[in-house]
């Protein structure tokens, strides 16, 4: 039972992602393709990754991610930072334009959030979000974000 619960959440989430995704191309709002979609969504999540770090990361080769990175800051999605340590290194970020198309899913996930809160007791939400912790910090291991 618990699956197919967590399944209808995750479910939900994405579909209510591509209406307002599939909204936004018809307007060309966005110039994001699927693929750039989720390799920045990944570059976001490692947060400040450089392109070997992120090529790590999804299992693609540094010159394949070069490709992708230096497409979408074309797009004016992303933006490098030079590394005051080390002159040779970049840092990759998203851009408020990024953001903004971010907001797309993640104010989803807070208006959600935010009927949760007002939804259920407060004994009820510290027992979610320790179940929660559990999963993020122990029960996924196979997305370690702290190795990127």
């Amino acid at each position: 039972m618990f699956g197919a619960l967590m399944n209808s959440v995750y479910t939900k989430f994405k579909l209510h992602f591509y209406q307002e995704m599939f909204t936004k191309l018809q307007s060309r709002e966005t110039t994001l393709t699927t693929v750039e979609t989720y390799c920045i969504e990944i570059i976001d999540a490692l947060d400040h990754p450089t392109v070997n770090e992120f090529a790590n990361f999804i299992h693609i080769s540094p010159p394949n991610a070069a490709y992708k990175v230096n497409s979408m800051i074309k797009k004016g999605y992303l933006t490098k930072i030079r590394s005051e340590e080390d002159r040779r290194e970049y840092f990759l970020e998203p851009t408020q334009k990024y953001y903004e198309y971010y907001r797309l899913s993640m104010g989803y996930v807070e208006q959600v959030a935010d009927r949760v809160e007002k939804r259920v007791s407060t004994d009820d939400l510290e027992a979610f979000c320790r179940v929660l912790r559990i999963m993020t910090e122990e029960l996924m291991p196979e997305v370690d974000l702290s190795k990127a």
